[in-house]
């Protein structure tokens, strides 16, 4: 019996295939099954492969038609960059419970351990933000930290999208107010338990539990900037559940 390849292995045969057959941008790759046929291995070590090299911008995959060569077409993101530049931060939050949840049972099912371990290391550290823009870059990092977790460079690409609208002002301000108006150590203590949550599941390879927590999460932030807008209203961190 053959001893099995490692992923290196199989990075090195994916990048000899691409240099033997001249692939370019858009090209597309062999199926996952012909790909573990072609370079004998399972098809856990070429998915394992094909993941690397999306974090590397080397391949792109769609669900249901294919891993190609490259980054994700620039005309789908500047379509979306021009939708999620006029949408307001209800709207982000909105588009964040249909989307990110998912991603976590996405994670759930592919997170690595190199994956595992970053989840729960920015997890604990939005926990001991000491203000507010270094919890946002902290929340930021961790939630695109999921979306690398789900293994799928497309989808990762777009939550990237959709979180650039957490660079605008408008929700700058939105967010430093629930901030500031919840108790900045409570708000970031409670956000840092709900992510843990999220790691945990994912941790665990639940996805239904990792989708939940996500949602909760959410659901949590998505209140507090309800009450935040309201006038004469004290946010605290307990609104929260």
């Amino acid at each position: 019996m053959a001893e099995r390849k490692s992923v290196h292995e199989v990075e090195q045969d994916l990048r000899a295939l691409l240099e033997r057959h001249n692939l370019g941008p858009q090209d597309r790759l062999p199926s996952e099954r012909a790909l573990a046929d072609l370079f004998g291995c399972s098809r856990e070590t070429v998915r394992k492969a094909l993941r690397r090299f999306e974090r590397d911008g080397v391949l792109w995959r769609h669900q249901g038609q294919g891993t190609f060569v490259g980054g994700a077409p620039a005309t789908v993101e500047r379509s979306l960059d021009r939708v999620i530049d006029t949408v307001s931060s209800m709207d982000l939050m909105e588009a964040r419970l249909v989307y990110e949840p998912a991603l976590a049972a996405a994670a759930a099912r592919s997170a690595t351990p190199e994956d595992l371990v970053v989840l729960r290391r920015l997890a604990a550290a939005t926990g001991a933000a000491r203000d507010w823009r270094e919890y946002e870059t902290l929340d930021d990092a961790f939630h695109k930290a999921v979306a690398r977790a789900s293994g799928n460079a497309l989808l990762a690409a777009m939550l990237t999208s959709l979180a650039s609208v957490r660079g605008r002002a408008a929700w700058q301000r939105r967010h430093d107010a629930i901030f500031r108006e919840a108790r900045k150590r409570e708000y970031a203590t409670a956000q840092s338990a709900m992510h843990m949550a999220v790691v945990t599941a994912i941790e665990a390879g639940d996805s239904v539990q990792a989708h939940a927590s996500m949602k909760l999460h959410l659901e949590a932030i998505r209140r507090l900037l309800i009450l935040c807008e309201q006038p004469g209203r004290v946010v605290r961190q307990d609104a929260a559940p």
